[in-house]
């Protein structure tokens, strides 16, 4: 099948992604099952022929990839009156593979992606370090492109976005917006983000923090007068605040963390839960940094910061097993579909007995 077929299958059929690897058929990914494009393996040359279709339909040198020592490429492209999508291409087993991420036209609906007010509210900071957190594919992009384009449309100002690649394309609302594509526009996010530092930013959106040199230029950054948004693939906020600090070396530790606690806003951190219908839906834990997590932050106390979250609900904080709660309560998600996705099952577990359900 040719390039275009297969991703106009892929639209239509609604799916996320689309697997094109050796010794499998087509693979798509629909609502996290695999559906599989008729029963014919793809050959090494297939997956190179198409490969090769989705460099010329992007415009791009195939000897970007070819002479990258990592032997992978990430990039984004579009198809008139099909889509755009984002492709990685990369090697396994001495031949080519890509897996297509298809990116939906027009930005995303808050209310129909079920990413909730208190998510959304995160725009209202006006300046400090925001991350949305968690594991691949479990919709930070779509969250952050939602927050973004809440701030696009309620101040003015001046918001840079560096992506790798850009996904969701913003227009210029009440705030001049400009997005720039590591490695296309600027070679690394540790560049990127110092050339954003002379460009009169008011928010800056980072796709993610990969280093300690990046980190810290974020955090040193949100202390100032920029609100920074940005990534990582981390699980919860406890955790999140210990990957910070862990990318430094011990004699840099302290200092890294009464810089957190200083600049940290919030941590959201999320996962795509299965519901009832079949669809996905997005799990929250909600963190806010009020002085009490400040504290713990500073004093190395990260162990009890969910127990500070769960108290948390009038600040609009909420825990994952509290957001798991409230889908199961709501009919969204089977009772013990979201005890696979607790972080704590058995405190989870009796809850629902408490509560009859």
């Amino acid at each position: 099948m040719e390039l275009k077929d297969i991703l106009k299958q892929m639209v239509d059929a609604k799916a996320s992604d689309v697997f094109v690897v050796p010794g499998l058929p087509f693979t798509y990914r629909v609502d996290g099952r695999q559906v599989r494009a008729g029963e014919a393996p793809l050959m090494p040359a297939d997956t190179e022929r198409f490969v090769r279709a989705v460099y010329d339909a992007s415009g791009r040198d195939i000897g970007v990839f070819t002479s990258n020592v990592n032997h992978d490429d990430d990039f984004s492209f579009a198809l008139p009156g099909i889509g755009r999508f984002r492709a990685n291409v990369f090697r396994q087993r001495g031949s080519l593979a890509t897996v297509i991420r298809v990116i939906p036209f027009g930005l995303p609906d808050p209310v129909a992606f079920g990413i909730t007010e208190e998510v959304l509210s995160c725009a209202d900071f006006q300046k400090g370090l925001v991350l949305v957190t968690g594991p691949a594919g479990s919709g930070k992009s779509t969250t952050l492109a939602c927050i973004i384009d809440r701030l696009n449309h309620a101040r003015q100002g001046h918001i840079i976005t560096m992506e790798d690649p850009i996904e969701y394309v913003h227009r210029h609302g009440s705030c001049i917006v400009t997005q720039r594509e590591v490695p296309t526009d600027v070679a690394t996010y540790s560049e990127a983000l110092r050339s954003a530092m002379r460009e009169s930013p008011d928010v800056i959106l980072l796709g993610e923090m990969r280093d300690a040199d990046t980190i810290a230029t974020a955090v040193t950054a949100a202390e100032t007068a920029q609100l920074i948004f940005s990534t990582l693939h981390t699980t919860g906020a406890a955790s999140t605040v210990d990957r910070i600090v862990d990318a430094f070396p011990p004699s840099q530790q302290r200092q890294i963390r009464i810089q957190l606690s200083m600049s940290l806003q919030a941590v959201v951190s999320q996962q795509l839960v299965p519901t009832v219908d079949g669809s996905v839906v997005p799990a929250f834990e909600i963190m806010r940094a009020n002085h009490a997590i400040r504290n713990l932050i500073r004093e190395e106390k990260t162990h009890q910061i969910d127990s500070v979250i769960a108290a948390g609900g009038a600040a609009g904080m909420r825990t994952m097993d509290q957001s798991l709660f409230s889908l199961v309560s709501a009919g969204r998600v089977e009772k013990e579909t979201a005890l696979q996705f607790a972080v704590h099952q058995e405190a989870l577990s009796k809850r629902f007995e408490a509560e009859g359900i």
